[in-house]
């Protein structure tokens, strides 16, 4: 990439590839910045806005700026079981939402409830000597070498450890 001085504009160029975010307008950019900063800010610092014990029950899955015709809503997906706790604090979760972004962000929330399925949670958790999934423990198994087989169940307890 090289540095160019263009005596007839103002700013100096760069000739090469260029990001997306150094092509777009100033005003994108603080669209772009403002919708997608809110969710992820939202997603990062969850258990500070929600609280400890709905922090384990609920998270958030999408922000909706607000606009002329709709004001900010987020969506929350919650256990099954837990929905009335999320409901009585639906008015101190948008408060502290609020407070964190130190403006009006969320003016309403929505719930959608899902279901946790503790048999699959417990079917697929490998076991301390096998680490590898099933289907890849079929495949490894099927390897005739035995020097391959014992390095690629060696890789998989590498991997699982980091």
């Amino acid at each position: 990439m090289q540095y160019k001085n263009n005596t007839k504009q103002r700013f100096n160029t760069i000739q090469g590839l260029r990001s997306l975010k150094d092509i777009l307008p100033k005003n994108i950019k603080k669209v772009i910045n403002n919708r997608g900063q809110i969710y992820s800010e939202t997603l990062n610092n969850w258990k500070l806005i929600a609280g400890e014990s709905l922090f384990e029950v609920c998270y958030p899955k999408s922000f909706k700026n607000s606009n002329k015709f709709s004001v900010g809503t987020l969506l929350v997906m919650v256990k099954r079981g837990h929905e009335v706790d999320l409901e009585y604090s639906k008015k101190e979760i948008m408060d502290r939402m609020n407070n964190f972004f130190e403006k009006t962000v969320v003016e309403k929330i929505k719930f959608s409830t899902f279901e946790e399925d503790q048999k699959n949670t417990k079917e697929l958790k490998p076991s301390k000597n096998n680490v590898t999934n099933y289907k890849y423990q079929n495949k490894i198994d099927n390897v005739k070498n035995d020097k391959i087989k014992k390095s690629l169940i060696e890789l998989t307890k590498v991997f699982k450890e980091k």
